[in-house]
């Protein structure tokens, strides 16, 4: 299975932008998919979460309102639309997936399959 990530790039405060992350095998409804960000020096951060069946999402305090997550299971993606970006914004991003529920999604090590990272980069 990959998950083939796209989308970033250099942005300003304030704008917006959407990454994608698609599933190579398989049905993603039967992924619980969340997106990590990791900026240099930092250990993996979780950010955002849509759950197997894809009825609850979970967010981070630092982009609710902002972040939104969205699973379309008729291109077999998910979403990660962003908005009023932030400096503090600026990592790498990866989405990363594992077939069934989670017992906590946040968690790193419980996700089988991971994109190959996108750059987002927020500048004033």
């Amino acid at each position: 299975v990959q998950l083939l990530q796209s989308g970033g790039g250099s942005l300003q405060v304030g704008s917006s932008v959407t990454l994608s992350c698609e599933v190579s095998e398989g049905s993603i409804a039967s992924y619980s998919v969340a997106w990590f960000r990791q900026a240099p020096g930092l250990e993996r951060e979780f950010v955002c979460s849509t759950r197997w069946g894809g009825a609850n999402t979970n967010y981070i305090d630092a982009v609710k309102e902002r972040f939104t997550i969205v699973r379309d299971n008729f291109k077999n993606a998910v979403y990660l639309e962003m908005m009023s970006l932030k400096p503090e914004d600026t990592a790498t991003y990866y989405c990363a997936a594992t077939l069934g529920p989670l017992q906590s999604e946040t968690r790193v090590d419980l996700y089988d399959y991971w994109g190959q990272g996108t750059q987002v980069t927020v500048t004033s």
